[in-house]
């Protein structure tokens, strides 16, 4: 009989063996699987709520340029602005009048304000789009938004229709509602080789707008502005001789009446 006890508890200690190196397996996969999750995320939303970005091709065969200061106009493939970690809404009555005389992201008491130039540093004129997209919306927050944009002395509010007839709210120019969700696009004409422009972006909740109810609060907003060049062909005719011999023109693509250029470094 005591032999048999003996097994018994030899078989008990055995499988509480087993199940505590399979507990240990179990934690050690589920925090293995957290560790994926959380770099995961961090790669896709550690470019904050606004960021600008130059097309990759621009820079290189172009001259268009982006960058934060004037104090150092080396060209960037992207620029971040610095987010804010909570937003209530404001009025735009409320916002600095000194807004554009800043550098890089300024951001004051409930709103996003970002500065950055936009330079020909190539040979001949340009004209180039600037749009921007939304790229992430929780709760509605859009609802309510406000994007400001001044290039150089120019400014342009925007937001989304009113929820009722679709109809710009007042002092705005309405959101667009492209499927790949661009919200805005802007075309400057005429951008001479040296030409500087500024751009300022800002970003708040428009307090005095209908739509700006409790329903929004813990909302979310993510978007990011790219800057494309455009091309018409006398301008393609002018780069090709520019930029001969070193680059060479392998690609033109006609698209809703504008040529668009693709060069290569040779």
């Amino acid at each position: 009989m005591a032999k048999n006890d003996v097994v018994v508890k030899a078989n008990k200690v055995r499988g509480w063996k087993r199940l505590g190196k399979f507990i240990k397996l179990s934690v050690f996969l589920l925090l293995l699987l957290l560790i994926v999750v959380y770099v995961v995320l961090k790669i896709l939303l550690d470019d904050g709520s606004f960021i600008v970005s130059l097309e990759k091709n621009e820079m290189l065969y172009s001259g268009l340029a982006v960058y934060e200061s004037l104090n150092d106009p080396t060209p960037k493939r992207k620029l971040k602005a610095k987010d804010l970690q909570f937003m209530d809404n404001i009025s735009i009555k409320w916002l600095p009048n000194d807004i554009t005389e800043y550098e890089g992201s300024h951001n004051g008491k409930n709103y996003i304000a970002y500065s950055f130039y936009v330079e020909n540093q190539g040979q001949v004129v340009i004209n180039y789009w600037y749009y921007i997209k939304m790229d992430d919306v929780i709760k509605n927050a859009d609802e309510a938004l406000r994007i400001m944009i001044y290039r150089n002395d120019e400014k342009t509010v925007y937001a989304k229709g009113g929820s009722i007839n679709g109809e710009p709210e007042k002092g705005t120019v309405k959101f667009r509602d492209d499927e790949d969700g661009t919200i805005i696009l802007e075309q400057r004409k005429d951008m001479k080789a040296g030409d500087l422009d500024k751009i300022t972006v800002v970003v708040w909740i428009e307090g005095d707008d209908p739509e700006c109810t409790n329903a929004l609060i813990g909302g979310h907003v993510r978007l990011h502005m790219k800057i494309t060049e455009e091309h018409d062909s006398e301008t393609i005719k002018e780069l090709e001789w520019a930029l001969w011999p070193k680059r060479k023109m392998i690609k033109k693509e006609k698209d809703l009446n504008h040529w668009y250029c693709y060069y290569f470094l040779q």
